[in-house]
């Protein structure tokens, strides 16, 4: 492992392309309202947006960590950077919704390629025990994306325009996968090319089975389960319905709805680093600290939806807000889990089976916000307020699995800690523990 300055500067060029990927990734979480006057379209159509953008992003998390395994880092963010970056400039420019679409899903392509690609880099040239705080560094870097995606886009919305806003962040996109081509150290050797239809069966076969060794794993499905409920209701908020429900249900500006979303990122970067300390000193809280914030923010939509009527003081909503968006470094545990229980050859495909989860469930309730609208009439203070029943249906599921899967792994633990087998987390045996009499298949710690 390489901590010498050419590997932490290599992370922070890598990070920085993260950083715009979350900026293009929420930039719709401001401009919803600009883009439903622009394409002419309606809650759902808009919501169609987040659900090719996130969608295809999803679906690309397990191919991206075979591409990373295969091609290494460097590679795939020159490709992600490039991407993101051309599909921006599409989107700033066309004024028909379709193409606005499809740029969109082009958009969730490009950031896909990302978040895996600077994880693979940070596993490669850092020690274990680094590799949390270099996770939550990550994850607090992505949050200066988010932050430029909130009150800073809304006024240069509304000072320069829609087409020099998305062009400006397009071009920077571009720049950086430059500079990745050029700077980015990469010790991947180059691939053999696959040249002929045997091979190339043989490789899709290696990569099912790569992906059926890591979803086989307890502790990867509950690194994939604790993804999915974590951050599940803060990106669907940050991404497309924060600021209609601030707007409409609240009262706020479009500017002051960007303020609170700013609050909310910037208490996210506060916490980050905080925790990745933490994780990495400490590794059994990682888990109940991501149940117990997202049991929080269950109740908190609870709350909104029956205690304050269809127009709920400003107060209340902005401490929801502030607690759903600390989800995002809360589910950054998610990949020390991947990384514990996945040999370090398969780490991509392990950490892209577990980043699918919490953005299956951001789309998931993304649609089902604007479908619920538009079952209701339209975008109104009360179709909102029980348009969050969505999220409250599928975090609560989220909950549910994330328990099972946890005292599974515990249980595992537990076993080979009876039969004297190492594990890198002693585990206490608790009331609610699950008895294991035969042998799991798990490797690695219990939480």
């Amino acid at each position: 492992m390489s901590s010498s300055r050419a590997a932490v500067a290599g992370w922070a060029l890598a990070a920085c392309v993260y950083l715009l990927a979350q900026l293009h990734r929420t930039s719709l979480g401001v401009a919803g309202l600009l883009a439903e006057q622009r394409f002419g379209i309606d809650a759902g159509q808009l919501s169609l947006f987040v659900f090719l953008q996130i969608g295809v992003y999803a679906a690309m998390q397990i191919p991206t960590g075979v591409l990373v395994d295969r091609y290494g880092p460097r590679r795939v963010l020159v490709a992600a950077a490039t991407i993101m970056g051309g599909a921006q400039l599409v989107f700033a420019l066309v004024p028909l919704y379709p193409v606005a679409l499809l740029a969109r899903a082009a958009l969730g392509f490009g950031d896909a390629l990302t978040f895996v690609s600077v994880l693979r880099f940070a596993a490669t040239h850092f020690s274990p025990r680094r590799y949390p705080v270099l996770v939550a560094l990550t994850g607090m870097t992505g949050t200066v994306g988010n932050v430029a995606a909130t009150l800073p886009l809304a006024l240069l919305l509304r000072h320069v325009g829609w087409a020099p806003s998305f062009l400006g962040a397009g071009a920077l996109s571009l720049v950086a996968g430059g500079a990745v081509a050029l700077l980015l150290p990469d010790s991947t050797p180059p691939p053999r090319a696959v040249r002929t239809a045997a091979e190339l069966r043989s490789g899709v076969l290696s990569i099912r089975g790569r992906v059926r060794r890591a979803w086989a794993l307890p502790g990867t499905r509950l690194g994939f389960w604790t993804h999915f409920t974590s951050m599940s209701t803060g990106t669907a908020l940050a991404v497309l319905w924060g600021t209609p429900y601030l707007v409409t249900a609240v009262g706020f500006s479009t500017a002051g709805a960007g303020a609170v979303l700013m609050v909310g990122v910037i208490a996210a970067a506060v916490v980050s680093p905080v925790l990745g300390w933490l994780i990495g000193e400490r590794p059994s809280v990682r888990v109940p600290i991501g149940f117990g914030l997202s049991i929080v923010v269950v109740l908190g939509l609870v709350l909104l939806v029956t205690a304050f009527g269809d127009t709920p003081p400003a107060g209340p909503v902005v401490v929801f807000f502030v607690l759903a968006a600390l989800g995002g470094p809360v589910s950054m545990a998610a990949f020390a889990l991947a990384r514990d229980y996945n040999h370090a050859r398969s780490l991509g495909t392990a950490s892209g089976v577990v980043n699918v989860g919490g953005f299956v469930a951001t789309v998931l309730i993304a649609l089902g916000i604007g479908w619920v609208l538009d079952l209701q009439g339209g975008t109104t203070a009360r179709s909102l307020r029980w348009a969050l029943l969505v999220a409250v249906a599928v975090q609560g599921f989220g909950v549910v699995r994330m328990i099972v899967w946890w005292l599974r792994v515990r249980a595992t633990a537990l076993h080979r800690q009876q039969r004297g087998e190492p594990v890198p987390v002693s585990v206490v045996r608790r009331r609610f523990d699950l008895r294991v009499t035969g042998p799991t298949g798990e490797s690695g710690p219990g939480d």
